[in-house]
């Protein structure tokens, strides 16, 4: 006669697992709110892919850009962060310039430093500070400056009640020889994002940089989401949306465009 003690064994383990379901979506929350966070101790690596049209003096233009952005926290003592953002972009697009042709490769480096407590402020702020470089390592003319810069990059932003709102910035100035133009350059990116309890983060922002060279804007409005989720044992967040060129300097880009994000995700 079979005996009776696998069902109630069986029935302790669904019990559990479903015991432990609030707890992982309730993990998957507080990671997602982290990846809305710049200044965060949490380890990713963000792909995102970028595509904007009607580029160029025709408007025939196209650019598509896989920026690759690994963020890496280093514990400096018991206060203090030292947050590592890198982008690496790789780029590929087609009649974006006098005579049309396609360029691809990678573009410049860009290289953030945040030194940031590891505690918020009495008032819940959450911030970060240090330098930003910019290194050339375009593998073509047209995809980067082709000059070394640097400046001061801050982040601010406070989380309270699943809605995160601040705004990132820094500045570059080049320095060295080259010929090519001057870097003088200022980067904004004020957002706000809402992360639901499953995990689901909404997010809009700007990522508006102002050429003090050639004193014109560059203002792409964002709008995405996404959400958090385990895939095989890999903690992955998903997300997409669309972005607008509110503004954009002549032969920049125009009208919609589109953004794809998968970040792999390594809490400790």
């Amino acid at each position: 006669m079979p005996s009776p003690r696998p069902v109630p064994a069986a029935a302790t383990v669904v019990a559990s697992a479903l015991a432990a379901c609030p707890a992982l979506a309730q993990d998957a929350a507080e990671l997602a709110k982290k990846l809305s966070n710049p200044v965060a101790a949490l380890v990713s690596v963000p792909l995102q892919l970028n595509h904007d049209g009607d580029l160029g003096a025709a408007r025939d233009g196209a650019k598509w850009t896989l920026n690759v952005q690994p963020v890496v926290p280093f514990a400096l003592n018991l206060d203090w962060n030292l947050i590592s953002r890198t982008i690496l972009p790789l780029a590929t697009q087609s009649d974006v310039l006098p005579g049309g042709g396609r360029q691809s490769g990678l573009g410049d480096v860009v290289q953030s430093l945040f030194l940031s407590p590891k505690a918020p402020t009495a008032g819940g702020w959450i911030w970060g500070a240090g330098p930003v470089f910019l290194v050339p390592t375009a593998t073509d003319d047209a995809l980067g400056a082709g000059r070394w810069a640097a400046g001061p990059t801050a982040v601010l932003l406070k989380q309270a009640h699943g809605w995160t709102y601040g705004a990132l910035a820094n500045h570059l100035w080049s320095f060295g020889g080259g010929s090519r133009p001057d870097v003088d350059a200022t980067f904004l990116q004020p957002f706000v994002s809402y992360t639901t309890p499953d995990a689901w983060t909404y997010t809009l922002n700007t990522e508006s940089t102002y050429d003090w060279e050639r004193r014109r804007w560059s203002v792409p409005v964002n709008l995405i989401a996404s959400k958090v989720t385990n895939v095989g044992g890999q903690l992955v967040s998903f997300g997409g949306g669309v972005r607008y060129w509110a503004e954009s300097p002549d032969g920049g880009p125009q009208g919609w465009g589109l953004r794809l994000v998968v970040t792999l995700l390594f809490p400790r």
